[in-house]
């Protein structure tokens, strides 16, 4: 099959060799594996990161959202049979879907929506994974929950605060504050259903202020978290929650002991990265927002179309990733 893949590590994207195409075979489904022909797929900050900083051990593919066909399934698959057109966002420690063929665990495999093209989907499951994570598991927000607390998102118009904006504003009673810094990326915060859209280029308490803010319960900071962590700390109220996403060089927690403020850490990889006993959750909440998006309650995040799979256009996808001023998520569509 064809794949596209890396094999050395730190290479900038206008290297010949920092993604190029291969020849390999196609892999063939273990117990509980759906082998997915692939339909769409599209680019997260972690297929950059890993790019970047994690030298393979051969050619290694990239890319975890995909929306496909299942060809074939493993002897003790029950969820799904060929034929199924089915979404997920893998598995870290498996080849991605930067392939015209795929494997992915059936438990954090979801069915897709039947309203949206395999593009419009392959948007999501990534960044719903977080999200839902983030909100629900992470800082345990009630469905339906939530009447007269705040939440501030920083970062709201990238790729998971979009669903995030849209899980929180719509399934719980949370005043919802997204940050966003240029016009497009607040109309577009605004559009999914924040209540208040505020700068993160300036100070924030100010600009809290101003809407009738003078602390909030919950922050989810994706992006940048070292850079406006002082601020956060100062921003949340006593006993409020901190849940982030990046990766800060340094993160000092003592300064969170003085209000009792407790910190989250999301990583959507690893309940199938340890094989956590709860894994057939992502395989539920995948299931329960392709009904959300049908019921026409969330709708896609997918922010540009860049075209067919190949190593042009996923260049031009990770350079638009590694700008940092990326609106929702970016799809490429088949080989």
């Amino acid at each position: 099959m064809k794949a596209i893949v890396y094999a050395q590590a730190g290479l900038p994207i206008d290297d010949p060799q920092a993604l190029y195409e291969a020849e390999l075979p196609t892999p063939q489904p273990g117990s509980r594996d759906l082998l997915v022909k692939i339909r769409a797929i599209s680019v997260n900050p972690v297929d950059s990161k890993l790019r970047l900083g994690v030298q393979p051990s051969g050619p290694r593919v990239l890319g975890w959202d995909a929306a496909g066909t299942v060809e074939a399934v493993g002897a003790e698959v029950e969820l799904f049979k060929a034929g199924d057109e089915v979404w997920y966002a893998g598995d870290i420690t498996r080849a991605g879907s930067y392939a015209e063929y795929g494997l992915v665990d059936e438990r954090i495999a979801g069915h897709r929506p039947v309203s949206l093209s395999a593009a419009q989907a392959a948007a999501l499951p990534l960044t719903s994974i977080t999200a839902w994570e983030l909100l629900f598991d992470r800082l345990k927000v009630e469905q339906g929950g939530g009447k007269g607390q705040s939440l501030l998102v920083i970062g709201a118009g990238g790729g998971v605060g979009s669903i995030l904006v849209q899980l929180a504003s719509k399934l719980t009673d949370l005043t919802v504050i997204g940050t966003a810094s240029r016009p497009r990326s607040q109309a577009w915060v605004r559009e999914l259903g924040a209540h208040h859209v505020i700068d993160h280029g300036k100070p924030l308490h100010p600009q809290l202020v101003e809407i009738g803010v003078q602390q909030v319960d919950h922050v989810i900071s994706l992006t940048h978290t070292d850079s406006y962590y002082t601020q956060i700390v100062e921003l949340l109220k006593p006993e409020g929650q901190l849940a982030l996403i990046d990766d800060p060089a340094t993160l000092d927690a003592m300064p969170l002991k003085r209000k009792s403020i407790s910190l989250h850490w999301e990583f959507m990889f690893t309940r199938s990265m340890f094989r956590t006993n709860d894994m057939m959750r992502q395989h539920e909440l995948l299931d329960r927002v392709a009904a959300l998006i049908d019921q026409k309650v969330l709708k896609t995040t997918l922010g540009e179309h860049i075209g067919a799979i190949s190593v042009e256009n996923l260049k031009k996808a990770h350079t638009l990733i590694e700008s940092n001023r990326s609106l929702g998520k970016i799809v490429l569509e088949g080989f």
